[in-house]
């Protein structure tokens, strides 16, 4: 059975941050190396790792994040091996080299604690939402984790003058650099009776990428503030 179950075993560690197969994140853990990760995503760790759910600093951030339950984020610690999941969802690592991505909150499955993070208004898109949508920013150099419902496609909007159109119950993640607009449309279900069918979707212009999964998860999409 051992020989059986062997090709599911830990991994040799290569990276801070490795997928271990498709839908799990392994971290390694180091003292001073804290990690803010998704509340309720540990699935298993080796060592000696402290949890603290809600701390400070991510109060003092969240409450500009409007979402009820505020940011269901905690800060781990200390020395060994972390797995992450969430719900079978894949898993997207990411080294960020003096850089930044913004990130649906949604997606956000883990970082390292000493990133610098914000929720700002994703701007452009006010008059399609209300008082508008806001996103999670992760910047600096440092390693990120997020998820998607399924494959995702990574759109580079800089090779082409024709902007990228996405609707928001399917975006992961994009560069903060892009300029993003809102467009109003009429989904195919208005033609079968399911609602007025008005939908509106992001569009994107200029340099840099967009995260798209292939999942129309409307539930705790972005997050109207007011």
């Amino acid at each position: 059975m051992n020989q059986q179950l062997a090709g599911y075993a830990p991994t040799p560690v290569v990276a801070r941050m490795e997928n271990h197969g498709r839908t799990m994140l392994k971290v390694a853990m180091a003292s001073g190396q804290d990690l803010f990760a998704r509340a309720g995503s540990m699935v298993a760790y080796e060592g000696f790792i402290q949890y603290e759910p809600n701390p400070p600093a991510v109060r003092q951030v969240a409450s500009q994040w409007v979402t009820g339950e505020g940011a269901p984020i905690m800060k781990c610690s200390g020395d060994g091996l972390l797995y992450l999941a969430d719900y079978g969802a894949d898993v997207i690592v990411i080294n960020l080299n003096n850089d930044s991505l913004s990130v649906n909150g949604t997606n956000l499955l883990a970082f390292d604690a000493h990133l610098q993070w914000g929720v700002e208004r994703v701007k452009g898109l006010a008059k399609f939402a209300g008082q508008g949508l806001w996103n999670v920013t992760v910047a600096g150099t440092g390693w990120v984790a997020l998820t998607s419902r399924g494959t995702p496609i990574v759109v580079d909007c800089g090779r082409g003058d024709d902007e990228t159109y996405v609707d928001p119950d399917a975006l992961v993640a994009w560069s903060p650099n892009l300029k993003v607009k809102g467009k109003r449309s009429f989904k195919a279900s208005s033609l079968i009776g399911r609602g007025s069918g008005e939908a509106y979707q992001m569009a994107f212009s200029g340099q840099g990428i967009v995260v798209v999964q292939p999942s129309e998860d409307s539930t705790d999409r972005l997050r109207v503030r007011g």
